[in-house]
């Protein structure tokens, strides 16, 4: 019995929360942090095993609704810097940027909590790459990137928002000007955030 009334409380609850409707030409911004975590086997490089370590930044998201509950959304953030190891040593460092855009659809549950899914493409450029062994250069990338996440209303203009992403990163790696392998990142980006809408 007291399983049961806390159920329908928890419902109730869910209920009377403030609903964030997504109407088409609604828009949203986030602001929250994402943390970059490379998939444990990178590749090869230079006849190594190739690991690249995770990285945690700000994120800022922006999504316009061209339909209801299906919002084109782009994602930014400042640089990642990761540390490159092969074969267990440290053998240089870089930065990147990866903007993504998405195009998600929010399930209308009519209720707080509101799932979705997305599908888009991902630009990752590396730069300031650094490496005690000579020249190091990572080519940039384009790969698709897949969307998942739930936003909570906490207003009718605000939500708070968890989400993951898969992107598929791979790049060819150069030293000296030479080809000595392929990282191949494909991270998880794991990030929180807040949801405003406007």
């Amino acid at each position: 019995m007291k399983l049961t009334s806390l159920t329908l409380a928890l419902m109730a609850a869910t209920l009377a929360a403030p609903a964030l409707a997504q109407s088409a030409g609604d828009m949203t911004l986030g602001f929250g942090l994402g943390l970059v975590a490379p998939k444990s086997d990178n590749g090869t490089v230079a006849g190594g095993a190739t690991e690249i370590e995770d990285n945690v930044r700000p994120t800022l998201t922006f999504e316009y609704f061209i339909k209801d509950n299906i919002g084109l959304e782009v994602l930014a953030a400042l640089p990642f810097k990761h540390d490159i190891n092969v074969g267990g040593a440290k053998v240089g460092t870089t930065k990147h940027l990866p903007p993504t855009l998405s195009l998600n659809y929010h399930f209308p549950t009519g209720g707080a909590f509101k799932p979705f899914v997305g599908l888009g493409i991902n630009y990752t450029t590396f730069f300031e790459d650094r490496s005690p062994l000579g020249d190091l250069k990572i080519k940039d990338s384009w790969g698709l990137a897949a969307h998942l996440g739930a936003d909570y209303a906490i207003s009718e203009k605000g939500a708070l928002r968890m989400d993951i992403r898969y992107i598929d990163i791979d790049s060819d790696v150069y030293l000296n000007g030479a080809k000595v392998g392929k990282v191949e990142v494909d991270p998880l980006v794991v990030g929180v955030s807040y949801i405003m809408k406007f």
